[in-house]
């Protein structure tokens, strides 16, 4: 799970890439309110001072990214550290218990700040709070002031206010907790105030999902799957396009699922032909599509689109019939073998990213090898592993046959191997290529981090170039010149390469 640190630029925070070394608080500073794109507000006398933290997947930084526009929309300002603030708003994960201990962590170092006098309140807002319910959360750390649940974000201002008191003191005191139910149709994301960097932005189409994976807690905590309209999602493109996006991050809980509920049938290529037609957007991503509904239009689609990447982030989770089946993921081996065979024959230099889980219950030594020959017959460019996490109130969790950890870290271990060699080779196989390379900011004196096509934002390859003049966002030619690991080193390709 990744943290966001913000910079100062402008009314914008900046987030750089989740490199461990971060500072774990937010260091951007105002001396006034501000106001997100699209809102249209002067800056006025400021109704108090407010530190956020944002924790968890791009789809909970688009819910920061909606609290910290509400909140600078009613007066509030953003400031650079949590000490002296008047309120400090985590907006946590709460997914596996890896993201809900460091979501822990987070609020329990804000409330010793609030113990010492160093901030006046800490708001508890997003998946954690929805996750554990807010009686069990106010009963573990009872010196939280406020807790938000994920589909109240719209309540943060309030929340403020009662720890502020600037407004609404009818309202009780002790009124600690605003939660409210999954929405029919996904929530307005129109006018967030950004902590990406200016040139792209996650574009969330659709909220919960429909799917009853096992392993997975999502439908718990973002309920069932919401499909945003087509021209409110446009809408809100356009917006980020004029604030000066052009790099569109999409991503849902189920991307390919997009418009079943809504329109009764899946609407996602169309929503890419819209898209396409907006002014200054150069680049669509697509992030997270579930493979049951990759159907032959979405393929041609990506094939001959110059704005959507020949990039998919498509979490296969398994390939043995066994444990899909187990996992409930309705897709078995052969149709996995034969939807990634018909992407690569289908779509010119495509770059597949996926997520496989090790050690589900049941899961057989068997079961582990063919998992293993399927990610060294397919060589994935992008891939990541994770162990089999228990998450209570799953079905998985009663399943028979759990393993021990010492054996699903094995086995993640040996994956990551694997698929190191074969990661290792793609770089390598790059060497000599010119690509574009878009700039997302400086990593050192005259030496900036970039990306290609290939690669999406915090998770992918970095590519270095050395220069004195570039700025965030700015396309550049670049010869993959060397490597160093995943990471790529580039020099600017002369005007007549």
């Amino acid at each position: 799970m990744s943290k966001r640190s913000f910079e100062t630029h402008g009314y914008r925070a900046s987030a750089g890439a989740s490199d461990g070394n971060m500072n774990p608080f937010p260091i951007l500073e105002s001396t006034s309110a501000m106001s997100p794109p699209g809102s249209g507000d002067e800056p006025r006398p400021s109704k108090g001072r407010f530190c956020f933290i944002s924790l968890g997947c791009p789809k909970n930084l688009v819910d920061s990214e909606k609290m910290l526009g509400t909140l600078a929309i009613d007066g509030y300002t953003l400031v650079s550290e949590p000490e002296g603030a008047d309120f400090v708003v985590v907006n946590t994960c709460g997914f596996i218990e890896q993201s809900r201990k460091e979501s822990r962590d987070v609020i329990e170092e804000m409330l010793s700040l609030k113990r010492s006098g160093k901030t006046g309140g800490v708001i508890v807002a997003g998946c954690l709070p929805q996750r554990l319910g807010g009686a069990k959360l106010l009963e573990e750390m009872p010196e939280i002031d406020q807790l938000v649940g994920v589909f109240a974000r719209e309540e943060i201002a309030r929340a403020a206010d009662r720890i502020v008191g600037v407004r609404h003191k009818e309202l009780a005191q002790e009124q600690r907790e605003v939660f409210r139910p999954a929405p029919i149709r996904a929530l307005d994301d129109r006018e967030r105030l950004r902590i990406t960097p200016r040139h792209y932005a996650y574009l969330k189409i659709s909220e919960g999902c429909n799917r009853t994976c096992t392993f997975c807690s999502i439908p718990m905590m973002r309920g069932k799957h919401a499909t945003k309209p087509i021209e409110l999602v446009v809408s809100e493109a356009r917006e980020l396009a004029a604030d000066g996006a052009r790099e569109l991050i999409l991503v849902a809980q189920d991307l390919t699922y997009y418009g079943m509920d809504l329109y009764g049938e899946v609407r996602l290529v169309q929503l890419l032909n819209e898209l396409e037609k907006i002014e200054g957007i150069e680049w669509i991503r697509l992030m997270y599509l579930y493979p049951v509904h990759v159907t032959d239009p979405l393929i041609e689609k990506i094939a001959s689109s110059t704005k959507v990447l020949p990039y998919l982030d498509l979490p296969l989770q398994h390939v043995s019939t066994s444990v899909l089946r187990r996992m409930s993921r309705r897709i078995d081996r052969d149709k996995t073998v034969a939807l990634v065979e018909k992407l690569r024959g289908s779509i010119p230099n495509l770059v597949l990213r996926t997520t496989f889980i090790v050690g589900f219950p049941g899961e057989t030594d068997r079961d582990f090898e063919e998992l293993k020959d399927f990610v060294e017959t397919t060589r994935f460019e992008r891939m990541g592993v994770f162990t089999y996490s228990q998450e209570p109130g799953t079905p998985a969790m009663r399943l028979d046959g759990h393993l021990p950890e010492e054996l699903k870290e094995a086995r993640q271990n040996e994956l990551m191997a694997t698929q190191q060699e074969i990661a290792f080779e793609f770089a390598e196989s790059l060497l000599g290529y010119e690509l574009d390379v878009v700039i997302d900011g400086p990593a050192g004196e005259n030496l900036w981090a970039g990306r290609t096509y290939a690669d999406a934002p915090d998770i992918d390859a970095t590519v270095y170039v050395a220069g004195e003049k570039f700025q965030p966002g700015e396309k550049l030619p670049v010869v993959l010149a060397g490597r160093d690991g995943y990471d790529w080193i580039g020099e600017i390709a002369d005007d007549e390469s």
